[in-house]
């Protein structure tokens, strides 16, 4: 599996996408940090709408570096 960078940050925002490619980038980004949390920030039981908000801190270390 290819590590998860800082600049793979903006693909999480390429629209449109299907539901699965953005889990499966997502689930790059969070396994691939060192801390994660996510917050629901809105939902409207009447659309369906909502929003979920992530942070976390990525693992920036090297894997090729033998640290």
């Amino acid at each position: 599996m290819l590590r998860f960078r800082l600049s793979d940050l903006p693909t999480l925002e390429a629209s449109p996408t299907s539901p699965a490619t953005l889990g499966t980038k997502i689930g790059e980004l969070i396994i691939h940090s060192v801390s994660a949390a996510a917050q629901v920030e809105m939902v409207d039981r009447e659309s369906g709408e909502y929003r979920v908000v992530l942070q976390g801190m990525l693992d920036l270390e090297d894997p090729n570096s033998g640290r």
